[in-house]
């Protein structure tokens, strides 16, 4: 697609900086949406909004201090899992299957809120990638 001749860019301004300048510039600019430094400079200079990325710091921590408790949630679930079903096969013997169908409901409470966990988990991770 051919640009039009408002669109086509023909001028050039050089702006000489020092080391200290340039990778202040290059910061500043990091901190936006736009991709070059070009473009920043373009809407900087010609008072054009700009948008800057927001991070909130203590959400990114919680979220990973989450993410890992999640993992942990997962692997716990699976060794209870494991642990009743073992427990299932042994349900010949009497004082076992008391014991067995005691836990059975156990299982399913606490495999319902690690569900839940997860759940709120996921819906907080996608809030926060939006931002």
């Amino acid at each position: 697609m051919k640009k039009s001749e408002k669109e086509v860019r023909r001028k050039m301004v050089v702006v000489r900086m020092n080391e200290t300048e340039f990778n202040q510039l290059e910061k500043f600019q990091q901190q936006t949406t736009e991709k070059d430094t070009s473009s920043y400079l373009r809407k900087v200079v010609l008072q054009k909004p700009v948008t800057v990325k927001y991070r909130n710091e203590s959400a990114d921590d919680f979220l990973l201090d989450m993410l890992s408790l999640k993992k942990e949630l997962n692997a716990i679930g699976n060794n209870f899992n494991q642990a009743v079903h073992k427990l299932h096969l042994l349900d010949k013997i009497p004082e076992f299957r008391l014991w067995v169908q005691q836990y059975d409901s156990l299982q399913k409470a606490l495999i319902g809120k690690v569900d839940e966990i997860k759940l709120r988990m996921n819906q907080l991770y996608e809030q926060w990638l939006q931002k």
